[in-house]
């Protein structure tokens, strides 16, 4: 019961904190989606000049750990005379690194669409432009959402790294908490909790809307239709002719 009680001194604080880390999350996605889906458009390019520099910085991006790329936002920044708060630096490392990761889902996306698609725009006339956004973006997004919907929860869990740079979000919360009352384990765990519920929701919310579509076979499910028998001639084999 002793913990349960310090959880519900703890809670109020770790909602504000909560509120930080969605509000981070939002920022990033808003910032990086839009970039993630232009580098996907740059890597499926053509022109090697277009495609060649796109691959190099999402390799980069998914090759940097977050933590690196954050530090260097926070501490790079000012030397450019940019002084930007803890949050802004954070929010700008995360979109880097999302749009890194979410190019390669996009690009799958794109390749997945079927070549005959493309061939029916280039026949009907459509520019580049209009078939990318009436024939193939549409059919795109919805192969993508699924994963990009995992993708966002591993982000809003990867927001704890903002707390490196003092963002006050849900861990730093939780930490600053324990640096008090020395009680590390049950702040801890309450974040833990906290960042679960969040995460399990989503995940619920995701195979609610796009279960996943495999066939199965059900109790008292019909058979499948008998082949046709040989009635035809040139059907019979060399044996049953001479049977005949």
């Amino acid at each position: 019961m002793s913990m349960l009680n310090e959880w519900q001194d703890y809670l109020p604080d770790f909602l504000d904190g909560l509120v930080v880390t969605l509000q981070l999350t939002g920022v990033s996605l808003l910032l990086g989606l839009p970039l993630g889906l232009g580098l996907a458009l740059a890597m499926t390019a053509r022109r090697p000049a277009i495609r060649w520099p796109a691959t190099l910085l999402v390799e980069v991006g998914r090759g940097a750990p977050a933590l690196v790329v954050l530090y260097f936002v926070y501490y790079g920044l000012p030397q450019l005379s940019l002084t930007w708060s803890s949050f802004a630096c954070a929010a700008i490392a995360l979109a880097f690194t999302t749009s890194a990761y979410t190019a390669d889902i996009f690009r799958a996306g794109i390749s997945s669409i079927p070549v005959g698609h493309r061939e029916a725009c280039q026949a009907l006339g459509l520019s580049h432009a209009k078939e990318l956004r009436l024939v193939v973006l549409p059919q795109a997004i919805r192969v993508v959402i699924p994963p990009l919907v995992g993708f966002c929860i591993l982000l809003y869990q990867g927001t704890s790294l903002a707390f490196a740079v003092s963002v006050p979000e849900l861990l730093s919360r939780a930490y600053s908490q324990a640096s008090i009352t020395y009680q590390f384990t049950a702040t801890l765990t309450l974040a833990g909790l906290v960042y679960g519920a969040i995460s399990l929701a989503a995940v619920a919310l995701m195979r609610a809307r796009w279960p996943r579509r495999t066939p199965t076979i059900t109790a008292g499910a019909t058979r499948p239709p008998e082949p046709p028998t040989r009635t035809h001639p040139s059907w019979e084999t060399t044996s049953e002719r001479r049977e005949r």
